[in-house]
């Protein structure tokens, strides 16, 4: 069922013309004047939606606009057929150069045969994301230690991933984070080289980390967390030596919860849980507590 709604939305973005497309990348282009002269209180104030998924397009043109990046090169994973992502529309607006990696052939080679591929700098690369591999891959892309953006989004090591990449000091990082782990915990999955988060748990619930989790390993690295977009997917970080132009937040003042309503039965039909239904689904899954330097069942340090 999945991999045809997959099929058919990737019929349906074939579809769309190119003259449609230059029409959505003008708008997002004059929003992001806009934006960029506003002082704002939360990212959710400059949010907008080109190729993103929840608004992240605006913050990061937001975010850009409002520190120096020499070198304009991304590095996103998790992207599937890169219609939908958060660099896409970096990728056409400002003229970035960048990577992608996605662990699905199919998907590469749909993003090679994308006019993307030859009217930008970007390369795409088919390898399912590991500790062991991360690095190797990126440096194989670029020298360049000092880059624009680091997206990490693989809907499981995602905390792992982002803790081992030591070959790239991005400016902005952005970190896919699970709402249904709350604001206080400091958990993630434990690491699992062949993590998939559909045959972890039926339900799609168990993965990632939770947002305070983020936030520490952030601080360890350097950055500052700098808010969260309004719809509770993902989190943004600022490299401290340039962070000074943005609000500071802690984990429990930036957290947003998911809006996503997306678990599902052991058939794989949606259910539409919603957020503060989530966890209990997964109590008897383990996350590993970054307090106690151990796993520990949700159940238990829930309280469930």
């Amino acid at each position: 069922m999945i991999n045809k709604l997959k099929l058919f939305y990737k019929k349906i973005y074939q579809k769309i013309n190119y003259e449609t497309q230059k029409t959505l990348v003008l708008n997002g282009k004059l929003l992001s004047e806009l934006n960029s002269k506003k002082n704002i209180s939360t990212l959710d104030e400059v949010e907008f939606q080109v190729f993103s998924q929840r608004g992240e397009d605006g913050v990061i043109q937001y975010l850009i606009n409002k520190i120096d990046i020499p070198n304009k090169i991304f590095v996103e994973f998790g992207v599937e057929t890169y219609t939908e992502s958060n660099t896409r529309f970096l990728l056409i607006n400002n003229n970035w150069s960048g990577l992608v990696i996605d662990g699905s052939k199919d998907n590469i080679n749909f993003i090679k045969s994308d006019y993307i591929y030859w009217k930008y700098d970007i390369t795409a690369v088919e390898s399912f994301i590991t500790k062991d591999n991360i690095n190797k891959i990126i440096s194989e892309y670029t020298k360049i230690v000092d880059i624009g953006i680091l997206s990490v989004d693989i809907d499981g090591n995602d905390y792992w991933i982002w803790k081992e990449i030591d070959c790239i000091k991005p400016r902005i990082v952005i970190c896919e984070y699970n709402s249904a782990f709350g604001k206080d915990k400091k958990v993630t999955v434990p690491y699992k080289e062949d993590f998939v988060r559909r045959n972890e748990h039926f339900s799609d619930l168990y993965f990632g980390a939770s947002l305070a989790a983020f936030c520490e390993l952030a601080e360890e690295k350097g950055y500052d967390f700098i808010g969260t977009t309004s719809a509770g997917v993902n989190a943004y970080f600022v490299r401290k030596d340039l962070s000074s132009p943005f609000k500071k937040f802690k984990s429990q003042e930036g957290f947003n919860q998911s809006d996503n309503r997306d678990s599902r039965d052991e058939k794989g039909n949606l259910t539409f849980l919603r957020h503060d239904q989530r966890l209990n689904l997964i109590k008897e899954k383990l996350v590993y507590d970054l307090e106690i330097n151990q796993n520990i069942s949700i159940k238990e340090s829930y309280n469930l």
